[in-house]
């Protein structure tokens, strides 16, 4: 004789709740009955049945979604919120130094850090970088014979860029290296060298203020016609000087640079250096020009109203030579500006950049080093990007072949 099997309340409360759970995953709510009750150990019908009067027994509609799924879902968004902000915390204070973008090798090198925590991908979505940009680069990493042209092209550059910028004493600017590896056949384009010249850390020098006044003048004392009147310019070599001295500070106190320039290729034919700026510093200076140029013709000396160039001694110099004296009206940097500008260079280049100095020696050495190169080997814009000897020399080539041709 056939007995009923009895369930005990928690069983049919169980099977109940999974049906209404699992509904959803079924084409219907007898297919997830007829599942439930084989797993439970009763006929579907029964099952049927105890969901039936469970529904008769609730007071409100039947809920498509337990509560449980519901709480699963808000602390898995809690989760990913959580997470979210602590990689967008961390982004904020690795990037905080960068521009708008970060480079490419920075959130590569930032995903590396945090991948262990977060994971490649979240850290993907949060970032301006998809995950497949970051497993190519990782990949480029451990086979460099992936990695594209521009990247083989800059490893071929980087040695040249760093070679121009310290073979110049370090205070060439993009624009001067881009300019020098022109010159030397190197074709590069100068954005490349500007974001090369980053990478490295290499930065020209800049120019700065003059804070100390070297220009002492008599306004009583006589003094020769201003003849250029600020056109600095000349044709050939020879043709126009401009004279004036600056002042170095150092370690044992003050030492004097004088410097004579030849205005067509701004090559500096003389200079001097003394721990006074007497008449002997600037005569010194005119002494060397003299003699490096071989005493020229018909040529003007031009400079400011300081009373070293307007003394006896000077004047009388300029006389014998058969010089034409010409000092400025109005007292000035712009009465003598193109010797203020080399003045100006002299300063950034060599002074600034490289001292402090220990004493007139040191200085006097490292002047001698500076006119070299710039006489020889730095570029000069104003006369087409070449060195001042290279500038005369071109003259005198054209000045030959004109005369052969005559």
């Amino acid at each position: 004789m056939n007995s009923t099997k009895k369930y005990s309340p928690e069983v049919r409360e169980r099977a109940v709740r999974l049906v209404f759970e699992q509904q959803s995953e079924y084409p219907s709510r007898w297919a997830a009955i007829c599942s439930i009750a084989n797993k439970i150990g009763c006929t579907p019908e029964t099952l049927r049945a105890w969901c039936k009067r469970a529904e008769g027994a609730q007071t409100g509609p039947v809920v498509p979604q337990s509560e449980r799924e519901r709480l699963k879902e808000l602390e898995r968004e809690n989760r990913e919120l959580k997470r979210a902000n602590e990689i967008l915390r961390k982004a904020a204070a690795f990037f905080g130094p960068g521009g708008a973008r970060p480079q490419t090798e920075v959130m590569v090198a930032f995903i590396d850090e945090h991948r262990a925590r977060h994971g490649v991908e979240p850290i993907c979505a949060l970032l301006p970088i998809a995950p497949s940009t970051y497993y190519l680069h990782k990949k480029r990493e451990v086979d460099p014979s992936t990695m594209p042209a521009r990247h083989h092209q800059d490893q071929a550059l980087i040695p040249d860029i760093q070679r121009v910028w310290e073979e110049n004493f370090g205070v060439y600017g993009v624009r001067k290296v881009w300019r020098q590896l022109k010159r030397e056949g190197i074709d590069v384009a100068r954005c490349t060298v500007e974001r090369l010249m980053r990478q490295l850390g290499l930065r020209g020098v800049v120019r700065g203020q003059k804070r100390f006044l070297t220009t002492i003048s008599d306004p009583a004392q006589e003094r020769a016609p201003d003849l250029v009147k600020r056109q600095f310019t000349a044709i050939r070599p020879n043709q126009l000087w401009v004279a004036d001295f600056t002042y170095v500070a150092t370690w044992s106190g003050f030492v004097y640079v004088a410097f004579v320039i030849d205005v067509y290729a701004r090559c500096i034919v003389g200079w001097r250096v003394s721990t006074t700026m007497r008449t002997e510093l600037v005569l010194d200076a005119l002494e060397q020009a003299l003699w490096a140029r071989k005493h020229p013709q018909e040529l003007i000396h031009h400079s400011d109203r300081g009373s070293q160039y307007l003394s006896i001694r000077y004047t009388e110099r300029l006389a014998e030579a058969d010089i034409d004296a010409s000092v400025g009206t109005t007292g000035d940097s712009y009465d003598n500006a193109l010797a203020e500008t080399i003045i100006g260079l002299y300063k950034t280049e060599v002074i600034h950049h490289r001292g402090p100095w220990r004493g007139r020696d040191a200085v006097e050495y490292a002047t001698l080093e500076w006119v070299d190169w710039f006489n020889n080997r730095r570029l000069l814009e104003p006369i087409g990007n070449i060195p001042p000897a290279e500038r005369e020399k071109e003259y005198y080539r054209q000045l030959n072949e004109s005369g052969e041709a005559a």
